[in-house]
């Protein structure tokens, strides 16, 4: 299968990519690097260096390369970013991928996974939170993919486009060759392994008085290997529902985290508490009850302690004080 991986060179894409290639389909990569590492790119696969708001550039990889599907990575994705500049993530996350899905159609095009985010949520209404939870995102970066998600079934009435749509709640773990590469590290688990590794000099809690066992957030964290065989799924699941919840489908809170990852590394972990930050959901956890019946997704990586494992691995494996 001619698969396009637009962001193909970040954390999710780039191991998406990597699985892709070991299954023998023909993978073209599209990606600005703004975030993104030209050197996770395999040598079996075709890369652009670009935004998918170049038509010009778009219209020149669908001519060339007979794509089937488009798999829908690139974006905007740093959560207190989007509230200081919204500017960019709908920009970016909204109108480039407009662009995207004109050229889709262009070329005739039928086929599209796209990477939502549980952000479209908000505050939990109950959980565990499934497809049809209310949708009321309290940042601009759930918005931005909410608004995206919303232009796709127009699509498909008018132009006849198959979708699948994953929303993903903590994406967190490593392979052996790829894991989480972001300057700065933004999330918990990562974060934690660079405590560990003494990159860091101690992990901050934002709020320890939360209605939780132990006062901290409780969060849905899910191996990233068991995201992309998702997406592996989907490219022979066209039938059925459109959007899917990937989770765990159990929480673990921030001092959960924390001391397995002292276990795991057996290391010491500081710890500072700090007021808590606005529009954090005491608890956030998915069902994913959807995907597993229709596509048949089994997550097999998602323990929190092989979670863990993998990106202190990888991290102490690549990086150093």
């Amino acid at each position: 299968m001619n698969i396009l991986v637009t962001g193909g060179t970040g954390y999710i894409g780039s191991i998406c990519v990597s699985r892709l290639i070991e299954l023998d389909h023909m993978v073209v990569v599209i990606d600005n690097l703004s975030t993104g590492h030209k050197e996770t790119i395999p040598k079996q696969v075709t890369f652009y260096k670009g935004s998918i708001e170049n038509q010009t550039l778009l219209k020149k990889i669908f001519n060339q390369h007979k794509i089937e599907v488009v798999i829908h990575f690139a974006a905007e994705a740093t959560i207190g970013l989007s509230q200081a500049n919204p500017q960019i993530y709908f920009h970016t996350n909204l109108t480039a991928g407009l662009i995207l899905l004109k050229i889709m159609n262009l070329f005739s095009c039928r086929k599209i996974i796209f990477s939502s985010t549980a952000s479209i949520f908000g505050n939990p209404k109950y959980l565990p939170v499934d497809e049809n939870h209310p949708t009321q995102p309290i940042n601009a970066y759930g918005l931005s993919k909410l608004m995206f998600e919303k232009v796709l079934p127009w699509y498909q009435d008018a132009y006849g486009l198959n979708y699948k749509i994953f929303r993903y709640f903590n994406a967190a773990g490593a392979t052996k060759n790829l894991g989480e590469n972001h300057n700065p590290e933004t999330h918990l688990i990562p974060r934690v392994s660079e405590v560990a590794l003494s990159i860091l000099p101690k992990i901050t809690i934002c709020g320890n008085d939360y209605d939780t066992p132990d006062g901290t957030c409780i969060r849905d964290y899910v191996h990233v290997r068991d995201l992309v065989e998702a997406h592996i799924l989907a490219l022979n699941h066209w039938q059925g529902s459109h959007e899917y919840n990937l989770g765990n489908q159990q929480g673990f809170s921030v001092l959960q985290v924390i001391e397995t990852a002292k276990k795991v590394t057996g290391c010491n972990i500081p710890v500072k508490i700090a007021p808590r930050r606005p529009g954090d959901p005491t608890k956030l956890f998915a069902n994913s009850s959807l995907a597993k019946k229709e596509l048949g997704w089994i997550p097999k990586h998602s323990k929190l302690e092989e979670i863990i494992k993998s990106d202190w691995l990888w991290r102490k494996k690549n990086f150093k004080k």
